[in-house]
């Protein structure tokens, strides 16, 4: 059986690899603070602030032994990510209990956002053009404050942070897999164009305000997420090999091909500027791939939902939750290890599975440009 400390093994025996890479080939860079936009992939509170106590126990049940905001058993990508710059772990913009800092960074991403404008039955309200403007909000009020006195120092960015920080993207994995909903394959694809406008639309008016070094994630692929396979995987013939959504992966890496070709354009058109592209879908495909090599024991099956094998996930119930379902009072509990799964509840990764994904961001392989003077991360690592 596999275990937590496998799976550590494995991830601290690329870190080391990797870190005797950087030692050898990369300038070390260090950024004072970090502005992140996204979706939950990345949220670390920012809807959970907005809409109540929506997350139950057992989420955050590793690492912050309750519910953090966060979409997971644990930590996401970005608090790795967060910890290899030595950096500390981003409050969500709208947290306003407990004094929360902002002097290293915030977060504007939130679960269940698109890049495009929210629709009325949109799960979040906050697209990616709603946190943009959040952000111009926070920078405006921020040096607002600051030209008041020192007063609130430790818990604001300084001035000159907006121009010299990171800006982090993961964001349009829900633009996509909401279509399959109600458009054709052939549509969805005729729609990405149209979403990444409204995508470059954002960094362009983030360039405006300031921000010079940008870091874009792709999406992964979707086809992967119990959730879809449940909805869209019915038939044998629509799975791929690993027993993923075809289409939806397929979209997935039209669109990646699409953001990588705009962020090119964005580097040629912003010579001043920094602009990373990491290839998220193909760590994660990986990963799926060669689960068990990797220590794991589930590479779709929820760990925490209901059903049972071989997806253990119910659409009508979330994590935590419990209720009726057809005259019986169910609730959708834990696997009893959730660092054997990839996926924690039918639709988001373990910690397990970031703390990997994370391990190969840092490698440096999965970017373009590849581990350079521009790998923002020292890997002065705590995890």
């Amino acid at each position: 059986m596999a275990n937590y400390s496998s799976n550590t093994l494995v991830f601290q025996a690329t870190t080391l690899v990797c870190l005797l890479f950087c030692m050898a080939n990369c300038v070390q860079f260090n950024y004072p603070a970090v502005f992140n936009f996204g979706d939950s992939n990345s949220d670390t509170g920012e809807l959970v602030a907005a809409l109540g106590d929506i997350l139950d126990p057992p989420n955050g049940q590793n690492y912050f032994k309750a519910p953090s905001g966060r979409f997971s058993d644990g930590r996401l990508m970005v608090d790795f990510l967060m910890d290899a710059m030595d950096l500390p772990f981003l409050n969500a913009y709208l947290d306003s209990i407990g004094i929360p800092s902002f002097r290293k960074g915030c977060n504007f991403a939130a679960a269940g956002s698109t890049i495009q404008p929210a629709s009325a039955q949109a799960v979040s309200p906050f697209s990616f053009g709603v946190q943009v403007a959040q952000f111009v909000r926070f920078k405006a009020r921020v040096i607002e404050l600051l030209a008041k006195g020192k007063r609130l120092d430790k818990y604001l960015p300084a001035q000159d942070y907006f121009q010299k920080g990171l800006y982090m993207f993961d964001i349009g994995q829900n633009d996509l897999a909401g279509a399959f909903y109600s458009k054709t394959y052939d549509q969805i694809l005729a729609l990405i164009p149209t979403i990444l406008i409204e995508f470059e639309t954002g960094i362009k008016a983030l360039y405006d305000q300031g921000a010079r070094n940008f870091w874009i994630h792709n999406t992964g692929p979707l086809g992967c997420l119990a959730q879809n396979v449940a909805k869209f995987g019915t038939d044998p013939a629509s799975l791929d090999e690993q027993g993923c959504v075809s289409k939806h992966n397929q979209a997935a890496k039209v669109f990646n091909l699409q953001l990588h070709a705009l962020t090119k354009k964005l580097q040629g058109q912003y010579t001043d500027s920094n602009f990373t592209y990491v290839d998220i879908y193909t760590i994660k495909y990986n990963l799926i791939s060669n689960y068990s090599k990797l220590g794991f024991e589930q590479p779709i099956m929820a760990c925490c939902g209901f059903g049972g094998p071989p997806l253990n996930y119910d659409s009508r119930i979330a994590c935590g939750k419990t209720k009726e379902i057809n005259g019986t009072t169910v609730t959708a509990k834990a696997c009893n290890d959730s660092s054997e799964y990839i996926n924690w509840d039918g639709i988001h990764y373990s910690e397990a599975a970031n703390q990997y994904v994370s391990s190969q961001i840092l490698t440096g392989k999965y970017s373009d440009p590849p581990f350079s003077d521009k790998m923002p991360f020292l890997l002065n690592l705590k995890f």
